[in-house]
């Protein structure tokens, strides 16, 4: 079963460059989709993926020693999880590789 959430984080689209940087070019096993965009106060993500468990390997294993370094560095400490919203997702429609915004 699919897994889709929001949440926002308290970073602008410096840092976010910055932690995409440091993630690397090889997209996460499971990624369905990842959207970023302004909010007041930072930005917010909207992330689907394949299942609960790919997210969370990804969190463990790539995503925390990343955001860990990174926006500790951009904000001068290390800012609690944020709450994270869990959506009922229905469906996932994907366009074609380079379609979109990068």
């Amino acid at each position: 079963m699919a897994h889709a959430f929001t949440y926002d984080v308290p970073i602008g689209p410096d840092v976010y460059a910055r932690i995409k940087e440091g993630l690397g070019p090889e997209p996460p096993k499971g990624l369905i989709a990842h959207l970023a965009y302004r909010v007041e106060g930072g930005l917010r993500y909207v992330d689907v993926w394949e299942s609960k468990a790919d997210w969370d390997s990804f969190v463990e294993e790539r995503l925390h020693p990343v955001v860990d370094s990174v926006v500790t560095e951009a904000l001068g400490f290390r800012p609690p999880e944020p709450p994270v919203e869990r959506l009922e997702l229905i469906d996932a429609w994907i366009g074609e590789p380079g379609s979109g915004v990068a």
